[in-house]
């Protein structure tokens, strides 16, 4: 048996939980939440870790900006992070780019695009 200590950020409490798994890492038992989003949060934070990414990308034909900012439209698997900040280095948008534009669909088949969080238009 295995024990995990896990703050939990899905609320600004950050309870401090304690996960125990059994031989086969499966969870026997998540404590220390004061919600059932905690323990939903740990319960995926153990089998399959995911994360928001926000970054920038290059962009063309602006005589202001060099970058436009950008971030996943959800979460992606974790381990899928440096790879997809592969694919977003890759980018390069042309002006005119608006808020929510996909500058990349369905980045590394995981069925999350790359949108612009900003607008440049000139």
């Amino acid at each position: 048996m295995k024990k995990i200590d896990l703050t939990c950020v899905v609320c600004p409490f950050g309870c401090l939980m304690q996960i125990e798994l059994d031989d086969n890492d499966k969870i026997i038992s998540v404590t220390g939440n004061t919600c059932k989003r905690g323990e939903t949060y740990a319960e995926n934070e153990i089998t399959d870790p995911r994360r928001n990414i926000c970054s920038t990308v290059r962009i063309e034909g602006s005589k202001v900006h060099n970058v436009v900012p950008v971030k996943t439209s959800s979460e992606i698997p974790k381990d899928k992070i440096f790879e997809c900040m592969k694919e977003i280095n890759k980018v390069v948008a042309k002006v005119p780019v608006k808020i929510g534009d996909v500058l990349i669909s369905n980045v590394l088949g995981t069925k999350v695009d790359i949108v612009a969080t900003n607008n440049v238009l000139d």
